[in-house]
């Protein structure tokens, strides 16, 4: 299975946002400072995301994104959806026309992983990745380089 860059990075922003959104508005470029995600594929990202509901912006300054919904309302399948990105392991995407317009003799098995991994997506919320140890720590740790590289340019000034 691969899960394109596309749903890779908005689980990954939205799973940023869920961590610092609590204080108030996270800044596309906050995240995509945090996260090594390009600002303009962000800013697409986030544009199907708050058409979906996902995020909620502020406008001016000190504005930024929230999530849409409670941490625990929004699960990984729903953030993947809204990017429309989906894993499909059929070869027809779906379509039934697996080999010379015919379903294949695998078809019903390749389906039937796709339909488990959708399943297992949307019983993973933001709220169940973000009380995760290693999550929070590799929060902490971010927060902390950030923290020294602004401290290192104070002292550079």
């Amino acid at each position: 299975m691969r899960l394109s860059t596309k749903g890779r990075y908005a689980v990954t922003a939205m799973l940023d946002l869920a961590l610092n959104g609590t204080d108030g508005p996270v800044t596309l470029a906050d995240i995509s400072e945090n996260q090594g995600i390009s600002l303009s594929y962000l800013e697409q990202l986030f544009a199907a995301l708050r058409g979906k509901g996902l995020v909620r912006g502020v406008r001016g300054p000190g504005g930024g994104y929230y999530l849409g919904r409670e941490s625990d309302e929004i699960s990984i399948a729903d953030i993947i959806c809204a990017v429309d990105e989906w894993v499909e392991f059929t070869r027809c995407k779906g379509r039934q026309n697996c080999q010379d317009g015919q379903r294949c003799l695998t078809h019903n098995l390749w389906d039937d992983l796709s339909q488990q991994i959708f399943i297992f997506l949307s019983d993973i919320t933001l709220r169940d990745l973000v009380e995760r140890g290693e999550v929070r720590e590799a929060a902490r740790l971010e927060k902390k380089a950030a923290s020294q590289v602004v401290g290192l340019k104070e002292q550079a000034a």
